[in-house]
């Protein structure tokens, strides 16, 4: 395959991580992590960009996609886990939080915001990504065509401007960045939602290599990691840019979210046109997002549930995500949290046991030992973050290696692991590799 096709590839999986919701975090990590943002910074990558390349990398050792690599745990599991990640990505927390960015830097700026206002764009908003999601077609893959090069251009401008205009020294970071800002970075980085939204993702890399003759196992799996590889530069140069241009906004005011940091950048360094121009170009990717994603979800259910038009499932994905739309960009964020705490370790287990598949000749009981263990620490981490009080269960937590930094579920996994390993030696002493 000609290099010329690896990073047409890379961009098409750049255009699909690069929702513009993801351009709320960096900056409010860069204005919250202060003089601490490389170390912020780095975290934040790992999970935002080097996990998420990983998981694409794993689909191309299966035939179906996330719901195959869920069944090597249970059937069952396969299908709830999948069906929870597309909801995640989808009407729960992906869409609505792309229509408020989109409502937060192309609406708020330039109209005197009241009760009702997010109501009527919401309305308006969401019609017409039902409208379009009925019969898309090609025109989310057209219209990307021209928005990312354009979002892009919008972001190179701000960042160049930035160097010029933007004068504000780095300050000391707040008090989460203060002792461990890389692994603060590190769960911040579960935000963007990228590592699960690449086990939906992953099957549309696999397919447009498999177009362009790549059938070789292995030649699947090395030209995956190269097409990760020109998106994992993009999707990094972009975060640590944007990042860079929220630790230097620190002295310029206090901001809600990220989307105002970058849209108060953008007047900062070129006026209301800045504004204007990085307000239109992100409201029309986050429609086009969102329209993506409608489509993606309906296509799913639709085939996990045969019974359930295409219709019916985008309709009721559009009503839930304008419902929880109209909550507000901060509460959508501060709901997410607790669940994708909860999700993430789950889905990096499961892509680490995937690599090391062979190790154990892939053995169910591997794989339920691991997600048994993970799932305990995750939901214990999930109910603490939702604000429930676990201070009974805290002191036996706290016991757990790396539990002070968020990361309680890394040794748990591996002891599951091993505990599941003997219970197929003793149990299956004639092992046969499954998938």
């Amino acid at each position: 395959m000609r290099t010329k096709d690896t990073v047409i590839i890379g961009f098409m999986l750049f255009a699909l991580f690069f929702g513009a919701g993801n351009l709320i975090y960096p900056p409010f990590l860069g204005i919250e992590a202060g003089t601490s943002y490389w170390a912020a910074i780095a975290g934040f990558v790992l999970t935002g960009v080097g996990i998420p390349v990983i998981t694409v990398a794993a689909i191309s050792f299966v035939k179906n996609g996330a719901v195959e690599l869920g069944s090597r745990v249970h059937p069952l599991f396969g299908i709830i886990f999948t069906s929870i990640v597309y909801l995640a990505i989808g009407p729960f927390f992906g869409i609505p939080r792309a229509a408020n960015v989109a409502y937060e830097m192309g609406v708020v700026p330039f109209t005197d915001v009241s009760t009702g206002t997010l109501l009527i764009y919401s309305i308006i908003f969401f019609l017409l990504v039902f409208w379009v999601s009925l019969n898309p077609s090609k025109l989310v893959d057209r219209v990307g065509q021209f928005l990312t090069p354009a979002l892009l251009l919008a972001i190179i401008g701000l960042v160049i401007g930035s160097f010029f205009f933007l004068d504000g020294s780095l300050q000391a970071p707040t008090e989460k960045y203060e002792s461990s800002p890389f692994f603060t970075g590190f769960l911040e980085g579960y935000l963007t939602m990228d590592a699960i939204a690449a086990l939906a993702f992953g099957i549309i890399v696999i397919q447009a290599l498999k177009d362009r003759g790549v059938s070789d196992p292995k030649q699947m799996t090395k030209f995956t990691l190269k097409v990760g590889a020109v998106t994992a530069i993009g999707l990094t140069t972009v975060y640590a840019s944007i990042g860079w241009i929220g630790a230097k906004m620190a002295t310029n005011g206090e901001y809600a979210n990220g989307g105002e940091i970058l849209s108060s950048a953008a007047s900062l360094m070129y006026g209301q046109p800045g504004t204007l121009l990085l307000g239109i170009i992100v409201a029309l990717a986050c429609f086009t997002t969102c329209v993506g994603l409608t489509v993606a979800c309906g296509q799913f259910f639709h085939e996990i549930f045969p019974a359930l038009s295409y219709r019916l499932v985008i309709t009721v994905i559009t009503l839930i995500s304008f419902s929880i739309a109209n909550i507000g960009l901060n509460q959508i964020i501060a709901y997410s949290v607790p669940v994708l705490v909860f999700i993430y370790p789950i889905a990096i287990v499961l892509i680490i046991l995937t690599f090391a598949h062979r190790l154990f000749n892939g053995s169910p009981y591997v794989y339920r030992g691991a997600i048994l263990t993970t799932a305990f620490v995750s939901i214990y981490d999930g109910l603490a973050a939702f604000g429930i009080d676990m201070t009974a269960y805290e002191p036996m937590m706290a016991q757990l290696p790396f539990f002070g930094v968020g990361l309680g579920w890394i040794v748990p996994a591996f002891v599951g692991a091993l505990v599941g390993g003997m219970f197929h030696l003793f149990l299956q002493p004639k092992t046969v590799e499954s998938n």
